[in-house]
């Protein structure tokens, strides 16, 4: 196992080369989870992620003559970044496989680098097989995004950042794909206190190191389905198994609406935007069954597709009852669309869309339904809004959305 002073070392090896990521204290998600809640934005790092700590860490301590016949690597994104940096600086070719359906941002800037891109596979664990293909064909050095252990000690150098700025955290929240960054940070963490809790996030749809740790074992798992592509890891490594089970404290999983939410309250509240999978730790904010901790929640990246932002934003404002859809039966008379807009009004919803359909097979034949669409300000909204039809003699009934 690595030692605090390998950490050490590390630091002083990226530190050259590292955008200085000051923790952000967070009022909105400090009151939503009766927590102090503290943000580590490395999606404001030099190519966008942490990744670049343990890409950059590993290619400086190669042997000269392994860097001569070029360097390969698989990657959902980020990592890739970080090694097409890395091997510019040092000089060396680089190929990065990636999923074919990476988004087009992460590409560009892998290419942007210098390094030649290979698409390839629906997931992850595809584009690696697909490297090590061309490992044996080229003779290329891999460069693992997780299952190494330099690598791993370049992500640990996050732990010696956090503690140093708030020696007196409890708990650091990290998002786990492949396991190389919970599995650097928890061990430098531990050995600067070993009071601090480390709690790992998966997403439901491929959680791999939860299912590691109940079966103690490394297991693949049947598939990847998460909108945290950054994540969509199958197996994690052998060795970040290894250190997540001797020093990581619990693995929880959220999903993908919980993502949405907490994507909303960055981008809205901190301004701030991160990929997916970036912001697994914000959205597990609401799994902590503690209070009035000093909580630490590590972004780890920021490289989404700019077409999905919108979409993000969207399917937020519905997941946090922002957007209320609804539909209302209504006598067939004229004056009930006039009759719904003004209570609406009076219970300041603004309305966004109304829908009136005369066809539809209602039980009574004297109704209409009608399905609104409106903007409100949360759950609480949503509640007065229900009541206040229910006052007027009208029952609401709730479009899932989902």
């Amino acid at each position: 196992m690595l030692k605090l002073d390998n950490f050490k070392e590390a630091k002083n090896r990226l530190d050259p080369v590292l955008v200085k990521t000051s923790l952000i204290y967070s009022e909105p998600f400090s009151n939503e989870s009766d927590n102090e809640v503290y943000i580590k934005p490395e999606n404001l790092q030099r190519t966008g992620s942490f990744k670049l700590r343990g890409a950059y860490n590993k290619i400086s301590k190669m042997d000269p003559e392994l860097k001569k016949k070029g360097l390969i690597a698989s990657s959902a994104g980020n990592h890739a970044q970080g090694v097409a940096y890395a091997a510019h600086q040092a000089d060396v070719e680089a190929t990065i496989v990636m999923p074919a359906h990476t988004p087009l941002i992460k590409v560009e800037a892998t290419t942007s680098h210098g390094a030649n891109v290979v698409l390839h596979g629906e997931v992850y664990d595809e584009a690696y097989g697909k490297a090590c293909e061309l490992q044996k064909e080229h003779g290329y050095t891999f460069v693992h995004p997780f299952d190494d252990e330099d690598v791993i000690e370049g992500q640990g150098t996050i732990a010696l950042e956090i503690l140093e700025e708030l020696p007196e955290t409890d708990i650091i929240l990290v998002p786990v794909g492949g396991g190389g960054l919970i599995s650097g940070i928890a061990c430098a963490a531990k050995q600067m206190n070993p009071n601090v809790k480390i709690i790992g996030v998966e997403p439901d749809g491929a959680a791999s190191a939860l299912a590691a740790i109940e079966q103690d074992e490394v297991v693949t798992l049947k598939d990847a389905v998460t909108i945290a592509d950054g994540t969509a890891v199958k197996r994690i490594g052998d060795i970040p198994f290894q250190y997540i089970r001797e020093y990581v404290d619990e693995i929880v999983t959220v999903s993908d609406y919980d993502l949405m939410k907490a994507f909303l309250v960055l981008i809205e509240k901190h301004k701030l935007i991160a990929e997916n999978s970036g912001i697994l730790s914000l959205a597990a904010l609401k799994k902590l069954n503690v209070k009035n901790k000093k909580v630490v929640c590590l972004i780890s990246g920021g490289n989404i597709d700019v077409k999905n932002i919108s979409s993000m934003i969207n399917k937020g404002l519905v997941a946090r009852g922002r957007i209320f859809t609804f539909t209302v039966e209504l006598p067939d008379v004229p004056g009930q669309l006039a009759k719904v807009s003004n209570l609406l009004a009076s219970l300041n919803a603004n309305v966004i869309s109304l829908e009136h359909n005369q066809f539809i097979n209602l039980p009574r034949f004297s109704e209409v339904e009608l399905r609104v669409t409106c903007e409100t300000n949360g759950e609480k909204h949503i509640k007065q809004i229900i009541d206040g039809f229910k006052e007027n003699g009208l029952e609401i009934k709730t479009v899932n959305q989902d």
